[in-house]
């Protein structure tokens, strides 16, 4: 299930880095107790969307929306139950209104948009990882490898499921975003999921790439 969130404007500056503070915000809602908190993340989310770059931060004038999505139905209700108790987000934002985004009927391919910078990486002799952008020719080989781990971990199958980005894309980029320290380099660019439907829909819920439980490689239509 996906939702979008309503935001009230912002009282005070909204860092750029904040999306520690989405995901801490996330994990609040769910609950001290919640599965998702140091599990494979087999969900997503994408960045506030609606602010201005003002005096060296964020402003949300007007409000900001903002999309979550699981892949557990349950953990969505947790979720909401939370936002119920506990509207508040952070900078003075508040959630007033709650969507339920329907589910689009996918086929067996489908290309995204990047929600977020997505995050591949593979392994090095020495035990490093080493993050791989769009044009790596091994990038595909990753975000494959990690969405077909995840469909296994909830019992779907991965047979015949790919994930590629889209290499026609003419104005592709690059972006180094900073959580808790640590730099992650990601790429802002569509990928196109094949396979069976309900992995397409799968992916959809829980992005491409690593770290999507930190808001990274959330995708969109």
């Amino acid at each position: 299930m996906r939702i979008q969130l309503k935001l009230s404007p912002n009282t005070q500056p909204v860092p750029f880095n904040h999306l520690h503070q989405l995901t801490q915000r996330l994990h609040h809602w769910l609950g001290p107790e919640n599965e998702l908190h140091d599990g494979l993340s087999l969900y997503s989310f994408g960045w506030l969307k609606g602010g201005t770059a003002k005096k060296g931060a964020l402003s949300f004038p007007t409000g900001a929306s903002w999309q979550i999505s699981f892949h557990d139905a349950e953990a969505t209700r947790k979720l909401l139950m939370g936002i119920i108790n506990q509207p508040e987000l952070f900078c003075g934002m508040r959630i007033y209104e709650v969507q339920e985004l329907p589910t689009p009927a996918f086929g067996e391919q489908y290309r995204f948009l990047a929600d977020g910078p997505i995050v591949a990486r593979q392994v090095r002799p020495d035990g490093s990882r080493e993050y791989l952008l769009h044009d790596a020719p091994t990038a595909d080989l990753a975000l494959t490898a990690t969405l077909r781990h995840k469909l296994e971990k909830a019992g779907l199958s991965a047979e015949g499921v790919s994930v590629a980005f889209d290499r026609t894309f003419l104005t592709p980029r690059h972006k180094l975003v900073e959580i808790k320290g640590i730099k992650h380099k990601g790429s802002i660019c569509p990928v196109v999921v094949e396979g069976p439907p309900e992995a397409v829909q799968f992916a959809w819920l829980v992005g491409a790439g690593e770290l999507t439980g930190s808001g990274l490689g959330a995708l969109s239509l």
